[in-house]
């Protein structure tokens, strides 16, 4: 048997899911020969372990039926160049013409950049902010997204596990690739601390940490990043306007009037450091029985109210649902687990709603009309 001299091409055109680039172009793909009568694919990765490495052996079995694959770890200096080529890929140009440098700022800061960075926030806990943000983002990514989500809640993390993830995100030196799960790559301090243990920082120590999951993980250049957002009005949120200035805040609330006035205090708070607040949010509005009547369980018009007294539009009202919270604690999102359930229904409404409002405008000082 020879070997197609067109296989290697084949092969190196293989686009790696969780950092969307080629098998070529990752220096991926090694030695490519014969054995025994049958090709045999030197499969070279980052790391033992390598979370789609499955995927990438049937993808070589689709275009080499047969082969062998055979599977090697980079040395340190290819894992530096792996690095530095992501990097690279991901920074912005320095000027018009010129290419990226590898330690230059992520291309998705640059206020020119196609990411929307959506801030999911809230005045107070409780009031399913991650959930919002799990399955918005998940919503999202079935409509044909690239979207990313960083748990930025770093003393109440809990996306990694509504998500499902299973695997820990990897580690290049000072380059973190992020978990991918249905579709959407999820960063969170979750990752880095055992799940008991609390997070007790100063405020330094946070804007480090939140600077770093921001600027220094492998978003590449998403369509959507949002960002699970702490409750309240402190460090973080500070952080996240310095680090994000172009980020648009999405306000989560409940229906009862306790919950509206303590997340206007949060969409203000946005105001004061010149954020977008672009909608209200509310969650568990109400709960459809087995008579399909709808029960207000939290009362009703918080939601309506807030939006009202922001000028701002109500964007969804999310149901409450047993299988909501059942798949936040299991790992399988309600978006996923059960899409055509009412409040999988609500999600992605709201997702293509969000996807619809396009980004929100800048003004800069510099363009007066006179």
């Amino acid at each position: 048997m020879t070997l197609d001299p067109q296989l290697r091409s084949d092969l190196a055109s293989i686009v790696e899911p969780q950092l969307v680039r080629t098998l070529g172009e990752l220096h991926f793909l090694g030695a490519l020969d014969e054995v025994d009568g049958a090709p045999r694919v030197e499969l070279i990765l980052p790391v033992t372990g390598w979370p789609n490495l499955a995927l990438l052996e049937a993808a070589i079995d689709q275009r080499a039926p047969g082969a062998r694959v055979v599977v090697r770890s980079m040395d340190d200096d290819e894992r530096l160049g792996l690095r530095n080529f992501l990097r690279g890929a991901m920074a912005a140009p320095e000027g018009p013409g010129q290419h990226a440098h590898a330690d230059a700022p992520p291309r998705f800061l640059d206020k020119l950049s196609k990411t929307r960075v959506l801030g999911i926030s809230s005045g107070k806990g409780g009031v399913g902010k991650s959930s919002v943000t799990v399955n918005l983002g998940i919503a999202l990514a079935q409509a044909g997204y690239q979207v990313g989500i960083l748990d930025a809640d770093v003393y109440g993390f809990s996306v990694p596990k509504m998500l499902g993830a299973t695997n820990d995100p990897i580690v290049l030196g000072d380059t973190v690739i992020p978990t991918l799960v249905h579709g959407v790559r999820c960063v969170s301090m979750g990752y880095f601390v055992p799940d008991e243990q609390p997070v007790i920082w100063r405020g330094p120590m946070l804007h480090k940490a939140i600077e770093q999951l921001v600027t220094e993980a492998w978003w590449d250049e998403p369509d959507f990043l949002l960002i699970d957002m702490p409750p309240g009005t402190g460090d973080v949120a500070l952080t996240l306007s310095e680090v994000l200035p172009r980020i648009e805040m999405y306000v989560v609330t409940t229906p009862q009037a306790a919950a509206q006035r303590v997340a206007q205090r949060s969409a203000y708070a946005a105001r004061k450091l010149k954020l977008s607040v672009r909608g209200v949010i509310e969650n568990m509005s109400w709960f459809t029985g087995d008579d399909q009547k709808r029960y207000e369980i939290f009362g009703s018009g918080g939601g309506a109210q807030l939006a009202r007294e922001l000028g701002i539009a109500l964007l969804a009202q999310i149901p409450l649902e047993t299988r909501l919270r059942e798949g936040g604690d299991s790992g399988e999102p309600v978006v996923v687990s059960s899409p055509d359930s009412e409040v999988a229904r609500a999600f992605t409404a709201l997702a293509a709603t969000v996807a619809a409002q396009g980004p929100a405008r800048v003004y800069r000082q510099e363009l007066k009309l006179v």
